[in-house]
């Protein structure tokens, strides 16, 4: 029997490390498949991006048909684009026993939320704000305009740490990684889980004999 997958979200301000953590992260073996979402957009795709492998992309005029439908599980409005997780999709990759990985903000996390309660929600945050702001400007890809909105909006993302599940201190890269695998392996060891994969054993120690 395939044991349901674990729907989590994973939410950090920019230069706390979420990418590096979900690439290593998945650069490691379970006994069990992951994969992270892949969100439908309206935007143009870029060089390199693939239609179905770095996102969904879709006309404006049927993304706002999908959202009339109730179909997302969160999606927001960025500049002149649409985002969103797809709700059949996510569904359809839970009931395969694939553990599913949202890369979204607390804004989308909350819309999951409350369609989802059981979902699994994962902060990530930078050691310092001094810290963050060296990440940051050693990227050397921002003017200090930029920086200095990174900085204001990291701010403000790690104002809502407080509403979610787990709260990872990216200082140590190996250790963060240690503590986001442990919570991914935990899920698969909770009871309900562990009873719906196990039923004949149980069943078997249960018996009177």
């Amino acid at each position: 029997m395939i044991t349901k997958g674990n729907l989590f979200i994973l939410s950090a301000p920019s230069g706390a490390g979420k990418s590096s953590l979900i690439t290593a992260l998945f650069e490691q073996e379970f006994s069990w498949p992951m994969q992270v979402s892949i969100s439908h957009t309206t935007r143009e795709p870029r060089p390199g991006e693939e239609d179905g492998k770095h996102y969904h992309f879709v006309s404006k005029k049927h993304f706002e048909r999908l959202i009339k439908k109730n179909a997302f599980y969160e999606h927001a409005q960025v500049f002149d684009n649409y985002y969103g997780t797809s709700e059949q999709a996510i569904d359809e990759q839970l009931e395969k026993g694939i553990d599913v990985f949202l890369d979204i903000d607390w804004q989308g996390a909350q819309q999951v939320r409350m369609k989802k309660p059981e979902v699994v929600t994962i902060f990530i945050a930078p050691p310092s704000k001094a810290e963050l702001e060296q990440r940051l400007i050693g990227r050397g890809q921002d003017s200090e305009t930029v920086i200095a909105s990174r900085m204001a909006k990291a701010q403000a993302e790690c104002s809502h740490y407080q509403e979610f599940d787990y709260v990872i201190i990216n200082d140590d890269f190996t250790q963060a990684l240690s503590d986001l695998t442990t919570i991914v392996c935990n899920q698969r060891l909770k009871c309900n889980q562990q009873k719906e994969k196990h039923q004949d054993l149980f069943k078997d120690l249960l018996a009177n004999d």
